[in-house]
């Protein structure tokens, strides 16, 4: 019997991961350094461990990792969340006879910047918006002059800090602040896509295109309908062949009233689109790197976080005078968290947030902030343990 552990249950894509591993029978191990009742309470999940902090201690996290990897005989280790450019710097001091889906640091260090990625995306077949590094709100105006843009952040995640301009830049403009570059982008309009690969060596085994159709206040999705999109798919493959990539690997889309695909930027993580493949799906077989097929996700069902759904979902809608749109979209989709036989992830759902909710209040910080920042990592040198 094999072996996996899931790291960043407390994620839904993580649990999504968790089920499938279990359906094919897989013992499955999950591992994190905040609550992650989540994943934790799941039928699908054999057995829950506690990490330290990735951010906060580097040499603790991947110490333990070890430990549980070699004493539970781990078959092959799964990030999920930023957790994965940790676990590639050091993956070195875990043991060989593991496998770990994480692609070398560097890789990911480039793909996780909004500006190197970009970069690298071009002659893959999708169009690649111009953009430039900034350093201050100066030297984006001359840039951009009137034009719509869009600046970012050169390390972020979710769309935080992300600001639009579709009309250029104001004159009162607050200043980029953090202490980072950031990066100057021309606006496109357009439907917003994702989309989740998972590759072995340059092979695009599985492969999802999703619209992210409601979101929490133009951060994270609780909505997931399938979009698939053969330009999209035929820019992964070719992206994971130039790199001869491994693992997973999400891209943020734009589509514009000519059809054509705009990509924005590179998660090289898992995100939503693990939802949307149906049950059965063999990811467990892509994540080993089997010798398959590309499966695709295709223009199944839509799926949801239902209590996110029926909240701030159904807040937003009403707000805005899509009631009757909203719903429609709730009868036409499933929840990922309550599933048949596995009840009790919706329960540890809120018990997560509220522990997020504590950690806020303690520190300050928002609900996000204490959800994510033990695992953030925005392109900072990891030093040798």
């Amino acid at each position: 019997m094999a072996n996996v552990l899931i790291l960043g249950p407390r994620a839904p894509a993580a649990l999504e991961l968790a089920r499938s591993f279990a359906h094919a029978a897989w013992t499955v191990h999950v591992a994190d350094s905040v609550s992650c009742r989540l994943g934790a309470w799941s039928n699908a999940v054999f057995r829950a461990h506690r990490l330290p902090s990735p951010r906060a201690d580097a040499a603790g996290f991947v110490a333990a990792l070890s430990r549980i990897a070699a004493a539970e005989r781990i078959d092959l280790i799964v990030p999920t969340c930023e957790e994965v450019f940790t676990v590639s710097r050091y993956r070195q001091a875990l043991p060989r006879s593991v496998r770990v889906l994480a692609e070398d640091f560097e890789t990911l260090r480039a793909l996780h910047s909004k500006r190197r990625f970009l970069e690298l995306a071009r002659d893959c077949g999708a169009r690649v918006p111009d953009s430039v590094a900034v350093t201050s709100l100066e030297q984006a105006r001359e840039w951009a002059g009137d034009r719509p843009l869009v600046l970012k952040p050169e390390y972020s995640r979710f769309g935080v800090h992300v600001r639009l301009h579709p009309d250029g830049l104001p004159a009162d403009a607050a200043p980029l602040g953090l202490d980072q570059t950031w990066v100057a982008q021309r606006f496109h309009a357009g439907t917003e896509l994702c989309s989740y690969g998972i590759a072995d060596r340059g092979r695009l085994l599985a492969h999802a295109v999703y619209r992210p159709a409601y979101r929490l206040a133009r951060s994270s999705s609780f909505y997931f309908d399938p979009q698939p999109t053969a330009a999209i798919r035929a820019f992964v493959e070719r992206f994971v062949a130039k790199l001869g990539f491994s693992g997973q690997i999400s891209f943020d889309w734009i589509v514009g009233e000519d059809g054509v695909p705009t990509v924005l930027e590179c998660n090289p993580r898992a995100v939503s689109g693990v939802h949307v493949f149906v049950p059965g799906a063999p990811l467990p077989a892509a994540l080993m790197g089997a010798d398959m097929a590309c499966v695709d996700a295709g223009a199944g069902r839509a799926r949801m976080i239902a209590p996110i759904m029926l909240g701030p979902g159904l807040a937003q809608a009403l707000r805005d005078g899509r009631g009757a749109q909203w719903r429609r979209d709730w009868a036409r989709a499933e929840d990922v968290l309550s599933v048949r036989g596995d009840p009790a992830p919706p329960l540890g759902a809120l018990v997560d947030v509220a522990a997020y909710a504590g950690i806020a209040l303690r520190r300050g910080c928002s609900l996000r902030e204490a959800a994510t920042r033990d695992i953030e990592w925005d392109g900072e040198d990891l030093p040798e343990l």
